[in-house]
């Protein structure tokens, strides 16, 4: 598991904060001139993988340092339906004012943690890395693959400049010759990146193996290609599989023996998590009349 992205979950809740509530909140305002003590309860609607907590506790500390987490379940843990994930006590106005934001962080991340711990269970017993793609929300990258690791899965690169994968607009660019691509690509990156490239058909498997590629990614091939692209290559490069990669048949790609798979659908498919917010007055104690 990646550690929490704190600096990166800093300037995200900046940026939410002020493209909601730059301009203030002004039903808020107009209807509660005065402070309210509250308690507003974060409560999932299903079965969830918790990813955001983190995220959620800075966005009402941002919004109100004096609002206390009176309690909160841990980033990656598994709530059961109609469970409470955060309760947070302090002025109903900054509880409504940040009540979105926090909820919108809980949903994005849990739906993407969520959806990864389902993946991971359907190749549960296999030797098979489930991991994440590049296809993430601009800005939320850092905090989309941190949820993906909450669901048990694995990171690919966070940028370009992690390694080298080389696709298929670049071989079409180099006129399709893998194994050249892969040999040029060896003699120009600093040395310790490792060199993946995509592979369509056994040919071009025989020539990334020939171009000495460290990772071979085999896309959109059937299973049974998938099983004889293994025999060919031997152990003699990281094999990853991808494209088309569904709930339906993960199970199936995973029992013909590739390293890792890779799911872009983690991150930009993922179903936002069912969680709302009630928020609901403080009353103060009277002591019994005598």
């Amino acid at each position: 598991m990646t550690p929490v992205p704190t600096r990166q979950i800093r300037t995200a809740v900046t940026i939410a904060l002020a493209e909601d509530i730059d301009h203030g909140d002004v039903t808020t305002s107009a209807l509660f001139p005065k402070p309210i003590r509250a308690r507003g309860t974060i409560v999932a609607h299903q079965t969830i993988t918790v990813a955001g907590i983190a995220a959620a506790k800075q966005t009402f500390h941002a919004v109100d340092a004096s609002l206390t987490i009176v309690r909160a379940v841990k980033d990656g843990t598994r709530v059961k339906r109609d469970r409470p994930v955060i309760i947070v006590e302090g002025d109903a106005r900054s509880l409504l004012t940040a009540e979105r934001i926090a909820l919108n962080f809980l949903q994005r991340l849990s739906g993407i943690a969520t959806l990864t711990a389902r993946f991971c269970k359907a190749v549960r017993g296999r030797r098979v890395k489930i991991l994440d793609t590049r296809k993430t929300t601009p800005g939320l990258r850092a905090l989309e693959k941190w949820a993906v690791t909450l669901g048990g899965g694995h990171n690919h690169r966070h940028s370009l400049g992690d390694g080298v994968l080389i696709k298929d607009n670049h071989l079409e660019l180099i006129g399709h010759d893998v194994a050249s691509a892969c040999r040029l690509a060896r003699k120009r990156v600093p040395r310790g990146l490792k060199i993946e490239v995509e592979a369509r058909t056994l040919g071009e498997v025989r020539a990334a193996l020939d171009g000495k590629a460290d990772i071979i990614l085999l896309d959109n091939m059937t299973v049974p290609d998938i099983r004889r692209a293994i025999r060919l290559i031997k152990q003699r490069a990281t094999i990853e599989v991808s494209g088309g990669v569904t709930l339906a048949n993960v199970r199936k790609l995973a029992t013909a023996g590739p390293d890792r798979i890779s799911i872009g659908a983690l991150t930009h498919s993922a179903p936002a998590a069912d969680l709302s917010m009630d928020i609901v007055p403080i009353r103060r104690r009277t002591g019994r009349k005598q």
